[in-house]
């Protein structure tokens, strides 16, 4: 068991956000309160259950990061 403590994640877009989701589940399952920051639009980026997500808006189209990365 730990001390739960509040957590404010912000995620960066692609393989970040891949790399991060099994920490911050893995920390929720242990107490802690994460926050999750998440573009409206993204490629991988979903919610999930065991933390709370908040979604801001973003200038892009998910046409347009497609065009950046490309």
């Amino acid at each position: 068991p730990s001390d739960g403590g509040k957590l404010l994640v912000v995620p960066m877009m692609g393989s970040h956000w891949l790399s991060m989701r099994p920490v911050v589940e893995k920390l929720a399952e242990r107490g802690h309160e994460v926050v999750v920051l998440m573009p409206e639009v993204s490629w991988n980026m979903k919610a999930t259950q065991g933390y709370t997500v908040k979604m801001y808006p973003v200038s892009q189209t998910l046409e347009e990061l497609d065009d950046g990365f490309r």
